[in-house]
């Protein structure tokens, strides 16, 4: 965040220690002192006394000149997830989608530009991609984020088209910003997506949006499958249609679950859409 956005109560010190933190991924699961420094832009003194400090909290674990998170670390998100009430719901309903397709679902919001997994049931077919709760997609080559990105209101949706950086993971992915939004229209106007093989070789997804009980989007809920054991028209003919009950369950719970006085979508960071009537699932 650049110094002149700062607000006076905004703590310099705390936004350091989450760079740090999320200097770590999956790529780089454990860091020197010097790469951390260099990720997150500090000196090697600043980035030894966070390092250590977090070490002392216990979230990150120090083997001589290596470093690497502690399962600790997982305690800062638990709290949002557990309350969560939207993903509770969608649970029972996910593990009821996979017993039907035996094909993994889950259960997505948008956050910033990316999508991020709150709710997910395996199946136990095996993915090339290792996916959990709380793993971030770029939303653009996702299903379930065409599926948000579509539902935005316009001038939101033309502002994140106009900054997105629409890099290609395969050959496949739309990286035209005129295609891209001519793709969402497509989605909006069907009432899902299908992405095929854009966020991964040999990957194909089917995603539907989540309403609240004022008809705003607030999440999705998509089946992968393997493309070499699925064709775009039979995701379609066999996959979507249980998909679109799926999420007409979830919404029919929220709705009851909002009725009783409990939080209709909480604040998630995600963004909420006005969205038009869900349309019936293909025949074959």
């Amino acid at each position: 965040m650049p110094a002149a956005a700062r607000a006076p109560h905004f703590v310099r010190s705390l936004e350091r220690g989450l760079a740090v933190i999320r200097a770590f991924d999956a790529e780089h699961p454990v860091l020197t002192l010097a790469e951390v420094a260099r990720t997150c832009g500090l000196t090697r003194a600043a980035a030894r006394r966070f390092l250590l400090t977090l070490a002392d909290l216990g979230y990150v674990h120090a083997d001589g000149r290596a470093f690497r998170l502690t399962p600790r670390v997982l305690e800062l998100g638990y709290s949002y997830l557990a309350g969560f009430s939207l993903a509770q719901i969608a649970e029972p309903h996910l593990e009821q989608l996979v017993d039907r397709t035996r094909e993994s679902s889950s259960l997505c919001v948008l956050d910033g530009d990316d999508i991020v997994y709150v709710a997910r049931v395996p199946a136990r077919r095996i993915m090339t991609a290792t996916i959990t709760v709380g793993t971030r997609f770029p939303a653009y080559v996702t299903s379930v984020g065409r599926v948000v990105l579509a539902h935005l209101p316009d001038e939101e949706r033309e502002s994140w088209l106009a900054r997105a950086e629409l890099g290609p993971l395969t050959p496949r992915t739309i990286t035209d910003a005129g295609l891209l939004r001519a793709e969402l229209a497509k989605v909006r106007a069907r009432g899902y997506a299908v992405v095929d093989q854009e966020l991964e070789e040999g990957l194909r997804s089917v995603a539907a949006p989540v309403r609240d009980r004022g008809g705003e989007v607030v999440a999705a809920v998509n089946i992968p499958v393997h493309a070499s054991r699925n064709t775009v028209a039979s995701v379609r003919r066999d996959l979507l249609p249980h998909l679109l009950d799926t999420v007409a369950a979830i919404e029919r719970d929220l709705r009851m679950a909002t009725g009783r006085g409990r939080a209709a979508s909480p604040d998630t960071g995600t963004h909420r859409s006005s969205s038009s009537p869900r349309p019936p699932a293909p025949r074959p």
